[in-house]
């Protein structure tokens, strides 16, 4: 594995060094395999279950059976069977748009053999591409239904955490997506990875806590405590922002995809951290606009529901 890959900047010599000291205490630390995780959750021999599917699975049916809780409040933007039918178009943006994703933005090689494209099983998921895959679904959806798009999003966004809190938690199930070099007391050694010997971050699970826990404690909030579901935009926009912000933190803890590795030695910022910026600013400018365009709603709406 390239050495400038555990530190930014390419700085070579200061990563030699500082792999040295952290290997030399390496046995002082937490072994993956003493946790006794698998990714497997089911085997039959003639079939087996992931972790990382269940991941999926729970995210999705969990997260279908919030947003029908969610709808059941006043001046809801989408009816239980708008739900029901959009359950389906965003799992095809889930999985389409992930997969993509990954391709594009992270391993475009996969397209000189297109048949390694369906190969899903064999990991390889974008959430950036996931995410625009629901917003693409969604856009569609709410036009052929003549719905609010911003309010539907609205809603969607607080089911959101369920799928990012569980797809981390299968990383770190799977000992993938680990983090940096480190000597913290809670370092983890993933042996039987390419992470070798090297305590590291346990990075999947700051990104579970930040991307999915606590999104999930800020929108509950929002949602049930506040009028900010009839601020079209706002509960997106805070999911956008809470995303992208955990994200770019986290980033400068997890390990750079190594197919990538030149990109952070080139700007100093992994494609994680490049493609979260728009989501920043995008998270920024809804938040702070949605009070007019609250104000249209309720004025449009008359002495009606602003649903």
């Amino acid at each position: 594995m390239p050495l400038y890959a555990l530190t930014y900047g390419g700085e070579i010599e200061r990563g030699k060094e500082l792999i040295d000291i952290i290997l030399a205490s390496a046995g002082e630390f937490t072994r993956f395999e003493e946790l006794g995780l698998s990714p497997t959750a089911v085997d039959l021999g003639f079939f087996q279950l992931k972790w990382y599917s269940l991941a999926y699975l729970a995210g999705i049916l969990i997260g279908y059976w919030y947003l029908t809780r969610l709808i059941k409040e006043p001046g809801a933007p989408l009816a239980r069977r708008h739900a029901d039918d959009f359950i389906f178009y965003a799992t095809l943006g889930i999985i389409l748009g992930g997969r993509l994703g990954y391709i594009f933005f992270y391993n475009p090689s996969i397209l000189q053999n297109p048949a390694d494209i369906f190969k899903v099983w064999q990991g390889g998921m974008s959430l950036h591409g996931g995410a625009l895959g629901v917003i693409l679904a969604l856009w569609w959806f709410t036009k052929r239904e003549k719905l609010n798009f911003l309010r539907v999003c609205d809603y969607v966004a607080c089911v959101i955490p369920f799928g990012l809190l569980f797809g981390r938690l299968a990383n770190f199930v799977n000992g993938e997506l680990w983090g940096r070099a480190t000597d913290v007391p809670w370092a983890i050694v993933f042996t039987q990875t390419a992470a070798g010997d090297t305590p590291r971050h346990p990075s999947q699970l700051y990104e579970a806590s930040l991307e999915g826990l606590l999104m999930f404690i800020i929108l509950f909030f929002l949602f049930w405590k506040t009028n900010a579901r009839y601020k079209p935009g706002f509960l997106m926009g805070i999911a956008a922002l809470d995303y992208g912000i955990a994200r770019f933190v986290v980033e400068f803890f997890r390990q750079p995809d190594q197919q990538l590795a030149w990109l952070v030695e080139q700007t100093g910022l992994s494609m994680g951290q490049w493609l979260t910026m728009p989501m920043i600013l995008l998270g920024a400018w809804l938040v702070f606009t949605s009070s007019g365009r609250q104000k249209k709603l309720e004025s449009a709406a008359g002495d009606k529901s602003v649903a």
